[in-house]
């Protein structure tokens, strides 16, 4: 945690420690010992749980776009992410990163979903894909990639996988590596 961060944080909680207000905003700590720790704590927890990542503000248009115009894979693997429905994470679809725009990410699990349609079959897609992942992954983003026909025909395979993955991610913190296209072997 950098000093920057630290000072905030305790400028925060002095701020509200010094509040004479906190209790009638928070009823339910009046009274009780060790309320407002926890209050604090649970506070302090969902700040420095997720890394915060920059994102070119020019894309928001872009992707606001993108989200009306999404492709039909698309379509029915976001109707399986929406409202926190894989195992209660809640992703976003069409989210700028950087300077890119990733399919859909989760924060809480740094993760990107992309489903490569058939533009993918270009040999300058591939490679501009390959130098934007790299830098997101560099930046701590994980991805998992699923082919556009994949999404269509066997969509519980590709929530499997994407289950699979968190799963592997909370029982040990690190998840699963992403599988290489066309059987390639890491050397």
């Amino acid at each position: 945690m950098t000093l920057l961060m630290w000072f905030l944080i305790q400028n925060f909680v002095n701020f509200i420690r010094n509040s004479q207000s906190l209790t009638s905003l928070f009823p339910s700590l009046e009274g009780r010992r060790g309320g407002f720790n926890r209050l604090v704590q649970s506070c302090y927890r969902k700040i420095m749980r997720r890394k915060i990542l920059p994102y070119n503000p020019k894309l928001k248009s872009l992707s606001r776009a993108l989200r009306k115009n999404m492709t039909f894979s698309e379509v029915l693997l976001w109707n399986e992410l929406k409202q926190k429905k894989m195992l209660g994470y809640d992703f976003d679809r069409q989210r700028p990163i950087d300077n890119y725009i990733v399919d859909f990410y989760c924060k809480d699990l740094m993760l990107a979903i992309e489903v490569d349609g058939i533009s993918r079959d270009f040999e300058e897609v591939i490679l501009n894909d390959e130098k934007r992942q790299k830098r997101l992954e560099e930046m701590g983003v994980h991805f998992l990639r699923f082919d556009d026909r994949e999404v269509k025909r066997d969509m519980d395979n590709v929530l499997r996988t994407i289950e699979y993955w968190i799963l592997e991610k909370q029982k040990t913190g690190k998840p699963t590596p992403t599988p290489l296209r066309g059987g390639e072997q890491i050397t």
